[in-house]
């Protein structure tokens, strides 16, 4: 367990043994400092910065691209054309496995990242997400187009977003924060690209050049992350074994975040999979409704790289509970009464603010409670749990939608409520860590 918010070296697997002293001749045996708490993140540079730009590609290319199934882009598409013969539950499987995987995968992912470094994760990453997506533009039938973007491109999503955040604090301690927001803000700016630009092509170029099209941009932005993204540290491989395994779900800080997380994501997912639906009911036109989730994606941008910068100054948690508690707060407060267009967009501008601290500080949680050499399987255990949300959030909520003949109330409710159990569990760890202080930055 952790005193001050620092793992104790005996958690560490990767040392480097001090050179011998007059001490040790004497028989005094050196203490052992690990290599990643000896050697002090450089907190910026060329190098630095350059491993900030290629996460950000790969968060264009997976946040960003998983992001655009909550506009219904694809959707809409499959039930009107090309696979009109399903039912809509049968193809919404579709983008709830290219979520579940992009979570689920998370361990395994990370798992590789602790052992053996980005590189290789981030290469075969990167080739199973343009694949999947190039095998989805010529796909006719149902099982192909699962198979090619619910699983293939989504393992590949996975494999590649677990470096691509676990590498960050090898590179920066002090501004943290500011790296991870500024990362983050690739999801958003894909969020609000992706959409727009698959939607255009479909009706111009149709489906197959559509895809194709987004597939070369990923592979261009990914291609830039294969160059850019590197570990500062030496990967140190070890055998698995069931301790190593164990050992986060033995911490009741660890506990907590995984436990916060997992409740997020379902108070998250709500407004982003129901928020178009729900405002064509109440009254907002067609042509307007498709840039909801637009609007949510910009709010979104300046939140993630908000949050990140005043995180470094405030800390971490204190941060993430501020928002997290005011995005619960604007379901129940604005959402929820809700009539007009514009009470809509001043609702999906400001949840998009506040819930973009949800990915934008995810895996800097981790890192506060957590040794350097593990943060890689640490952040994909928290995804794990949270595949749950993913993969059960629209079919509860579509439950929930039936069971009131069509009534959003007790959608909003279920969302909100959960988005505020999740925070205080999350704000559970930093009271663990500080006690009941009010101002203690963490």
């Amino acid at each position: 367990m952790w005193t001050d918010g620092t793992p104790t070296e005996t958690h560490a697997p990767s040392q480097i043994n001090a050179t011998n002293s007059p001490d040790s001749e004497k028989g005094i045996q050196n203490k052992v400092i690990p290599e990643w708490k000896k050697s002090k993140a450089p907190d910026g540079g060329l190098a630095a910065w350059s491993v900030v730009l290629g996460s950000w590609c790969v968060l264009f290319c997976t946040f960003g691209w998983i992001n655009m199934t909550g506009v219904g882009v694809f959707q809409n598409y499959y039930e009107s054309t090309l696979l009109s013969q399903f039912s809509a539950s049968t193809i919404a499987w579709i983008p709830s496995l290219q979520i579940f995987f992009m979570y689920a995968m998370g361990p395994v992912s990370g798992h590789l990242y602790d052992n053996y470094g980005p590189r290789y994760s981030v290469l075969f990453g990167s080739l199973l997400h343009v694949f999947g997506l190039m095998m989805c533009s010529i796909s006719t039938k149902y099982y192909q187009i699962l198979l090619s973007q619910g699983v293939c491109s989504a393992i590949g999503v996975s494999i590649i977003f677990q470096p691509a955040t676990s590498v960050i604090p090898g590179w920066f301690d002090k501004k943290r924060g500011t790296a991870y927001g500024l990362m983050s803000t690739g999801s958003s700016v894909g969020g609000v690209i992706f959409p727009i630009m698959i939607q255009r092509l479909i009706s111009e170029v149709g489906f197959a050049w559509a895809m194709r099209a987004g597939a070369f941009v990923i592979l261009f932005l990914l291609t830039i992350a294969n160059l850019t993204i590197r570990s500062r540290l030496s990967p140190s491989p070890r055998p698995v074994s069931r301790a190593a395994l164990t050992q986060p779900l033995k911490e009741t800080k660890m506990l907590l975040v995984i436990a916060g997380f997992t409740l997020l994501t379902f108070g998250v997912y709500i407004p982003i999979d129901y928020l178009v639906v729900e405002g064509l009911s109440s009254g907002i036109s067609t042509n307007l409704s498709k840039y909801l989730l637009a609007l949510l994606n910009a709010g979104s941008f300046f939140g993630r790289l908000g949050a990140g910068m005043i995180a470094d100054r405030i800390g971490t948690y204190n941060v993430f509970a501020v928002v997290c508690y005011l995005a619960g707060i604007f379901i129940l407060a604005i959402w929820i009464p809700a009539t007009s267009t514009a009470e809509t967009i001043v609702f999906a501008i400001l949840f998009g603010c506040c819930s973009g601290a949800y990915v934008s500080l995810a895996a800097a949680l981790v890192v506060k409670i957590s040794p350097l050499p593990q943060i890689g399987y640490r952040v994909g255990l928290i995804f794990l749990f949270a595949s749950i949300g993913g993969l059960t959030t629209n079919p509860i909520a579509g439950a929930i939608l039936s069971y009131n003949s069509g009534s959003y109330l007790g959608m909003k409710v279920f969302a909100g409520v959960l988005l505020l159990a999740g925070t205080t569990c999350v704000f559970g760890t930093r009271l663990l860590h500080t006690g009941l202080k009010l101002v203690a930055k963490f």
